[in-house]
């Protein structure tokens, strides 16, 4: 169900599928970050549920038999959170910026009532669990020699998302703020125009290795010209929708068709559109 990625030493990443939360992958449609130390492991994002926690968890024991013992929430997805229950029921300690805290608090009810839809019994043992640690604008983690530096910059795919920089690896965590293969979505929880200036806070680092919320492993100019290059292109054509005095009804028929080689652009192309020009009227 997840495929294992070797990203650098002692990193990977765990690829979930591309497509719909289902009972089959346990809500774990998304990709998950591991980094193996001398004294345990970091897991950035801990599963949809608890089954997909279980599911995370066997995938790890494949690869060291070091235990996990921290679990950094990168965002407010469903797949960035419900399954902290289960790690802190490990031993676990989970982070998580204060803005993602307020945001599973705020939707996990609703996250909630949309797995039952799509894992039925597979949900059981899932409840909200809330991060033991939680920071404002940045925070930093030692273990096993590797420092990770976690930043929250600003909203992005959700409120409180974060992406966690390991400077020795070379590598950044961006959890949502980056989906390669796959389009983004731009949803109510998300903003555009900040989303856009999160990436540039995370490009800076110029890091070699990109792991995303969403695809494989991969280069900052991939990561860029799947997420950055199409949110710029969203805000622009938007703007001069708008400018033009379009009304919302004609935002799907803006010219998107430059990243139709992503996973999942007939569905969520025309809503992202519609969703941008719902945030821009309001700036």
């Amino acid at each position: 169900m997840l495929e294992v990625q070797n990203v650098t030493d002692g990193v990977f990443a765990l690829v979930g599928p591309m497509e719909q939360r289902s009972a089959a992958n346990l809500a774990n449609n998304a990709t998950f970050g591991v980094v193996v130390t001398d004294e345990g492991v970091v897991l950035m994002d801990p599963g949809g549920s608890w089954k997909g926690a279980e599911a995370i968890h066997a995938q790890i024991r494949e690869i060291t038999d070091q235990p996990v013992r921290y679990v950094i929430d990168t965002g407010g997805q469903d797949h960035r959170w419900l399954g902290n229950g289960y790690w802190q029921a490990q031993g676990a300690t989970v982070i998580a910026s204060q803005a993602a805290v307020e945001d599973h608090k705020a939707r996990g009810s609703q996250q909630l009532s949309a797995l039952t839809q799509f894992l039925g019994d597979q949900l059981s043992g899932t409840n909200p669990a809330y991060a033991n640690v939680t920071f404002e604008d940045s925070y930093m983690l030692e273990l096993g020699g590797v420092t990770f530096e976690i930043t929250h910059a600003g909203q992005a795919h959700t409120p409180g998302d974060s992406f966690v920089w390991l400077a020795a690896k070379d590598t950044v965590f961006t959890g949502d703020i980056v989906y390669v293969e796959r389009i983004l979505g731009n949803g109510g929880q998300s903003n555009a125009k900040s989303w856009i200036a999160t990436f540039e806070a995370m490009a800076a680092l110029k890091p070699t290795h990109v792991v995303p919320g969403h695809g494989h492993a991969t280069t900052l100019e991939k990561a860029t010209a799947d997420t950055y290059d199409y949110l710029v292109n969203l805000r622009t054509r938007i703007g001069a929708l708008i400018e033009d005095g379009g009304d919302i009804i004609d935002a799907p028929k803006i010219d998107q068709s430059a990243f139709s080689y992503l996973d999942q652009f007939d569905s969520l192309a025309g809503r992202n559109a519609q969703t941008t020009y719902e945030q821009m009227e309001w700036e």
